[in-house]
């Protein structure tokens, strides 16, 4: 992945997909929770000009992203001490030897020095329970079933739905508010009848999940702060 000469002001980095159909644009937080950045996704195929076409084109939507993703990481540089945690703010607690996170009421022990790995293990593990739950009501209120459930940390996903109906959450969705959780697992149990994104889909997650609009707009707005 390489920088590419900026368009206007605006800098980004192409990565090519062999999986990509089509130019796709990402603005993201970068690795030092600092920054933003943009990535162009190019098809195998692309010319490499189409990088340049499609931030010049979409320039008005990707400068909007870059203050929203500036606007999270600031609001997480400003919760320095405590994380999120389904809505709530959970104080972090440095113990000296310790290796594994214990939270305890709205407290969270900690290890000492870096707590991300250890932070990052209690969560996933937090997401498990807290998602299975949520997972079986859904389906039992939809009359469906789900073969797995499977914890993970992806880049550009919060939830997945496969065709044998095996479903992958990023744990980072606990540091949403609990709203939004409740609404991703809706999203992936109405996968479960309709795999697209029709406009069938759309109706059903309507009826199944009213206001879901709104948890959407939130993740895009917010998503960027889902991040120890």
């Amino acid at each position: 992945m390489a920088a590419v000469p900026p368009t206007g002001e605006i800098l980004y980095t192409v990565r090519r997909s062999a999986r990509a159909r089509r130019v796709r644009v990402n603005v993201h937080a970068l690795s030092d929770l600092r920054s933003a950045g943009v990535e162009v996704v190019l098809p195998a195929r692309a010319p490499e000009r189409a990088a340049a076409a499609a931030v010049s084109e979409l320039r008005p939507w990707i400068e909007r992203r870059l203050d929203e993703v500036r606007e999270a990481l600031a609001r997480v540089a400003a919760r320095a001490g405590t994380v999120p945690y389904l809505g709530t703010s959970l104080e972090l607690v440095p113990q000296p030897g310790r290796t594994r996170v214990h939270r305890r009421g709205h407290r969270l022990l900690v290890p000492e020095g870096d707590a991300a790995p250890a932070l990052e293990r209690f969560f996933r593990r937090a997401a498990r329970e807290e998602i299975a739950r949520r997972l079986d009501s859904a389906t039992a209120l939809a009359g469906t079933s789900y073969s797995g459930l499977d914890i993970r940390a992806q880049r550009t996903r919060w939830a997945s739905c496969s065709s044998a109906g095996r479903m992958s959450f990023n744990w980072r969705l606990l540091l949403a508010p609990e709203r939004v959780l409740d609404y991703v697992v809706w999203h992936e149990v109405c996968h479960l009848e309709i795999l697209d994104h029709s406009p069938r889909f759309w109706a059903l997650l309507e009826r199944r999940w009213p206001g879901h609009r709104e948890d959407r707009d939130w993740l895009r707005r917010h998503g960027a702060t889902l991040v120890l």
